[in-house]
C-alpha cells in the first residue's frame, strides 16, 4: 500500500536574535530568510518550504517577540502571534547562552501545549551544565522532556532529530506549494531583504532599526537584470553614514548585495541604490505599507 502524503505548517517563534532565521534556512537547505547578529532582523513573516517525496513542511519564520516601541514593532509582534494561530506545530527557539529570561517564560506559558516544541539553539557555544539547567527550567514551566530539543542551527547539529520530531504533527494531505518552490515570497521582497541584510551587516548599531528598503524597479533583460532600490533612513546624519565618505559605504552595500541578487535572478545584475530620509517612518502607516509591512 502506498504511503499517504503528509503536509503541515510550522511556526518558528521566540525572542529576537535567538537564531530563528538560521534554523529555518538550515532546515530547508537554502537561504530564504536574511541572517545577521542584529536583533529584530526579521520584520515580516517569511515562508520556507521543505518538500520531499513523502511530506511537505511549510515553515513560518516570524519576527522576534519583543516589547514594541514603534508601529513597525507592533506590526512585527502581531505578525508573529498571528502566524501561530493556524499552524499544526509551534517551535519556540531559545538561546542556550542567554538562557530563559522573564520574557521567554511569558512566551512559553502562552504557547505551550500539545502542538509545541522547545528548541534550545546555539548549543555549540554553551556549556553542558547550562543546557541541562535550561532543560530543567523548561520542565518546571510545564514543557515535557520529550518536547525539548537541543541543536545548533549554525553548525547543523541536532537538526535530523528535530525534523523527525516535526513529522508526527503533519496531517494527511496534498502539497500546498509546487515541489521546486522554497518560499512564497516574490522576488522583489527577497531582493529588498537581501539589500537590507547587507546594510545591517555593515552599518553601526544605532542605524539598522531605522533602515528600510524599497525596490522601485526590476527590469529583466536577456543577460542582465536591472534593479533600482531606495534605502530609507530616519535622519540626515544616518544618510551620510550609509553613503559613506565618497560613497564608499553605499558602494560596499551594493557590491555585497549584487552578488546575492545575481544568485536570486540567475543573471548579471546592475544595481542602482539611492538613500532617502523619511523621518520616523517606522511610525508612518503609509510608509510601512509602502515597504511591504502590511497585514495579510
Amino acid at each position: 500500500m502506498e504511503k499517504e502524503y503528509r503536509s503541515g505548517f510550522v511556526a518558528i517563534m521566540g525572542s529576537p536574535n535567538v537564531g530563528k532565521s538560521t534554523l529555518m534556512n538550515a532546515l530547508i537547505g537554502t537561504k530564504v530568510a536574511i541572517v545577521t547578529e542584529k536583533a529584530q532582523t526579521t520584520r515580516n513573516k517569511v515562508v520556507g518550504i521543505l518538500t520531499t517525496e513523502e511530506y511537505q513542511i511549510v515553515f513560518l519564520d516570524t519576527p522576534g517577540l519583543h516589547t514594541p516601541k514603534t508601529k513597525l514593532g507592533e506590526f512585527m509582534v502581531k505578525t508573529a502571534y498571528d502566524a501561530q494561530r493556524d499552524v499544526d506545530l509551534t517551535m519556540m527557539v531559545l538561546d542556550a547562552k542567554m538562557g530563559i529570561r522573564e520574557r521567554d517564560e511569558e512566551i512559553i506559558r502562552r504557547l505551550n501545549g500539545p502542538e509545541f516544541l522547545a528548541v534550545i539553539n546555539k548549543a555549540d557555544i554553551a556549556r553542558g551544565e547550562r543546557i541541562q539547567e535550561l532543560q530543567e527550567r523548561l520542565t518546571a514551566l510545564g514543557v515535557p522532556q520529550s518536547a525539548v530539543y537541543v541543536i545548533s542551527a549554525k553548525e547543523k547539529t541536532g537538526l535530523r532529530e528535530l525534523q523527525e520530531a516535526i513529522l508526527p504533527f503533519l496531517l494527511p494531505g496534498p502539497q500546498f506549494y509546487p515541489e521546486d518552490m522554497v518560499t512564497d515570497r516574490p522576488e522583489r521582497f527577497i531582493a529588498a531583504e537581501l539589500i537590507r541584510e547587507k546594510a545591517l551587516l555593515n552599518l553601526r548599531d544605532e542605524i539598522p532599526h531605522g533602515v528600510g528598503v524599497e525596490i522601485e524597479r526590476v527590469e529583466e533583460l536577456e543577460n542582465i537584470t536591472n534593479v533600482a532600490a531606495v534605502i530609507y533612513c530616519e535622519r540626515d546624519s544616518h544618510k551620510g553614514i550609509i553613503i559613506g565618505k565618497r560613497g564608499a559605504m553605499l558602494k560596499k552595500i551594493g557590491s555585497e548585495a549584487r552578488a546575492d541578487l545575481e544568485m536570486l535572478f540567475g543573471t548579471k545584475v546592475f544595481l542602482e541604490l539611492w538613500v532617502k530620509v523619511k523621518e520616523d517612518w517606522r511610525n508612518s502607516q503609509f510608509m510601512l505599507k509602502e515597504l511591504g509591512y502590511r497585514e495579510e
